[in-house]
Parts: C-alpha cells; structure tokens; sequence
C-alpha cells in the first residue's frame, strides 16, 4: 500500500509536468510580439503579418493588402496576430 501512493503521486507529477507548455526563447526562435508568444520559427512575411494584425486588433488599422492578398503567410500570419491581441485593444473613456 505505502508504494502505491509512492508510484501514484510520482506518476502524477510526471504526467502534469508533461503538459505543460514549453515556450522557447527568441534565441531558440520563439516569436514574441506584445508579450505574447506565437509559437517558433515563423518566417519574416508570417510575422510582419503578426505585427500588423496585432496592431490593428490593438485598434490602429494596419495592414499590407498586397501581400494578404498574395501571401498565405502574411494572411495567416495577419489573423493570428488580430486574435490573439484583441485583449489589448485599450478603449478611453471620458
């Protein structure tokens, strides 16, 4: 019974720490903008779309509609950056 806690609790603690994210550095090419991280490796196009997206979620309308119109990279990369900073759009009130 005493090592059967003993594997129990040490399972669990091997299964919780497995599912937590990993999140690498800008130096291991993880992608930061406004905080918040994109994921790795994205090309320069997939994150001047990020950029831009954010910035137009952040309510500063921006974007390049030649490449969202002939880039998937930038067009992908526009509407992850709208979503994931919507919460940041600031609204003043008077």
């Amino acid at each position: 019974m005493k090592y059967t806690k003993i594997i129990i609790s040490i399972t669990s603690l091997l299964l919780l720490s497995a599912c937590a994210p990993h999140q690498l550095s800008k130096e291991e090419g993880g992608f930061y903008h406004s905080g918040i991280y994109f994921g790795a490796h994205f090309s320069p196009l997939y994150q001047k779309g990020v950029k831009d997206g954010c910035k137009t979620a952040k309510g500063f309308y921006r974007k390049s509609h030649q490449a969202f119109n002939e880039s998937n990279e930038y067009n992908n990369g526009w509407f992850l950056g709208r979503n994931r900073c919507r919460d940041l759009l600031v609204v003043e009130e008077e």
